[in-house]
């Protein structure tokens, strides 16, 4: 029976990125499918009262000064170091999340892959909805199909739903995972989690 590794995503998150390609490889050195959750994480951060480090964590000294450290080492370790912070961080994703969830499953992992290196690579500003469609055209994607869909009010409440389920689920932040039903935040849990795959 194939696992499966559930993972809550939002293309505002800078660790969604780069937690991205580590996850793909763990999940296909133990036979595991990655299983996208589309949720809001503007919404996520209202629902349980956080917000992003570099805000909560501001008048903490030192605190935000090592989460870059980690980071740089996390970022070397996987040899992602095409990395570059979006100049528009925090920039707006809902458009972005409304298209994930209107996909069919097995198509996010491609919509995803077309747009992560654009966005946090790149510099892509997300608003440019030419850009956005030229890059989504140029993996098979057809934004001026996938955009009305944003305005459908079932896509517009799926997305509500998955974000408040998550956090029902105990989510509260991006990325988050579950697999078989045990939850793991952050980029830091790659271990813990290829631990709990490799003892199945």
């Amino acid at each position: 029976m194939t696992r499966t590794i559930e993972l809550i995503f939002d293309f505002v998150s800078p660790n969604a990125y780069l937690i991205w390609s580590p996850l793909k490889n763990l999940a296909a050195k133990y036979g595991a499918t990655i299983a996208v959750t589309p949720a809001f994480l503007g919404g996520m951060h209202k629902l349980t009262g956080n917000a992003p480090p570099f805000v909560r964590d501001a008048e903490v000294k030192g605190k935000n000064d090592y989460a870059m450290l980690e980071m740089n080492r996390f970022i070397t370790k996987h040899g992602l170091t095409k990395f570059r912070m979006n100049p528009k961080f925090p920039f707006n994703t809902i458009t972005l999340q409304r298209m994930l969830v209107a996909l069919a499953p097995e198509k996010r992992a491609g919509f995803i892959e077309a747009l992560l290196p654009a966005i946090w690579e790149q510099g892509l500003d997300v608003t440019d909805a030419d850009l956005v469609g030229k890059i989504l055209a140029e993996s098979g994607f057809d934004a001026q199909e996938l955009l009305p869909k944003t305005q459908d009010p079932a896509i517009k409440q799926a997305l509500i739903d998955n974000t408040e389920q998550a956090v029902e689920r105990g989510a509260f932040g991006i990325p988050t995972m579950f697999v078989e039903g045990e939850i793991y935040f952050g980029k830091e849990r790659l271990g813990q989690i290829e631990e709990q795959l490799a003892s199945q």
